[in-house]
């Protein structure tokens, strides 16, 4: 009987024993997951308006507004810090054209690190698509042509716009680097060209340099896919979907020319350079167009509007991400676009101006 308490004695310490062991080990697995502090680690920061020069009075105002727009999800940024936020901000929507500073991004690391040249042609390249191919001459333009869109290849492209197809110029008709044309034939080739140089995965080496590193809470490579259409060209559009707080935390590192916190997530040199104006998309407003990014100059009617200049992308006419660097202002515009919907119009822009007219001083 004394034998057999003993026996059940010592099967309890062992017990025990694992148990604590068990748990012990839980605890450090947990303390060193590397996606759990990173997380907490990247919160973003929410202000009160006042604390960063808003007022508060009239962003009510502009979320009213906000509530009747049609839109899905707006926030603004103060040097990182969120001081607006409205709607369903952790869906992941379409990004639609905004996939472009999203690879452009990807470009500026990459190009630091040696793995890509901006002045190898396409014939260097080996790049070329289905009948028509590309001409000797149309293999001529170089990377940068392809990131400034003017390469002068004009070949049918898959997930283009009715209004790209519409005023596409003919084949031949501007050479290389002499003509701007927002061309997603450009946009697509340098998908491929991307992969090819680097041997990487564009979603895969965005979640690995970007998303993972500054904290992206709903991004997902499985919600993003290449889109073939191999009738009009080999080259596929690559489509992301993205929350509007995962967007905003993409808008602050460039808005902080390139940093996340005290992380270095892309050269800053490269921030400049592609947010620069090479070519003037519209003369009337001044708009102009870098590398995948749009900018209005100094200047320029948007500027005018907005007090300084800025960039901006923008997706199918309605989501958009815009950084006034001057302002530390990050703002993020997210439509549902899945299924049927309808296009509002200019509340996009009226919803900005009236959160940029919400400043306390000006």
């Amino acid at each position: 009987m004394h034998k057999r308490k003993m026996s059940i004695h010592c099967s309890l310490v062992r017990v025990a024993f694992i148990i604590g062991m068990v748990s012990i080990s839980i605890f450090i697995s947990c303390s060193k997951d590397p996606t759990s502090s990173a997380k907490d680690d990247n919160q973003l920061e929410y202000v009160s308006p006042e604390l960063v020069g808003y007022s508060s009075e009239k962003l009510d105002e502009a979320r009213q507004f906000a509530e009747q727009s049609g839109y899905a999800a707006i926030m603004a940024l103060h040097d990182g810090k969120v001081f607006f936020s409205w709607g369903e901000i952790t869906k992941n929507y379409w990004c639609h054209s905004i996939r472009k500073p999203f690879l452009g991004a990807l470009y500026g690391i990459h190009v630091e690190q040696g793995n890509i040249s901006l002045d190898v042609t396409l014939q260097g390249l080996n790049i070329d698509d289905i009948p028509p191919s590309l001409t000797p001459e149309e293999k001529q333009a170089t990377v940068r042509d392809l990131l400034k869109s003017r390469s002068g290849v004009y070949h049918e492209a898959a997930a283009e716009a009715p209004i790209m197809i519409e005023t596409r110029p003919e084949r031949g008709s501007h050479a290389p680097g002499t003509f701007f044309y927002y061309n997603n034939w450009d946009f697509n080739a340098l998908g491929t060209i991307f992969e090819q140089e680097t041997g990487t995965k564009i979603f895969e080496e965005f979640k690995r340099k970007i998303a993972d590193p500054v904290g992206m809470e709903d991004f997902s490579i499985k919600n993003c896919h290449y889109q073939y259409e191999l009738e009009k060209s080999i080259h596929p559009a690559y489509s992301f979907r993205m929350s509007a707080r995962d967007m905003a935390r993409f808008g602050v590192i460039y808005q902080k020319k390139g940093m996340w916190k005290n992380l270095r997530i892309i050269p800053s040199e490269w921030i400049t350079e592609s947010t620069t104006a090479y070519s003037i998309e519209d003369s009337t407003s001044g708009l102009g167009y870098g590398y995948m990014w749009k900018v209005f100059p100094e200047g320029s009617l948007l500027a005018d509007m907005a007090g300084y200049p800025g960039y901006y992308h923008t997706g199918i006419g309605v989501h958009a991400l815009v950084i006034v660097p001057e302002l530390k202002l990050v703002m993020v515009e997210r439509l549902d676009t899945d299924g049927d919907w309808v296009n509002p119009g200019d509340v996009g822009m009226e919803l900005g101006m009236m959160i940029i007219n919400a400043r306390i001083s000006k």
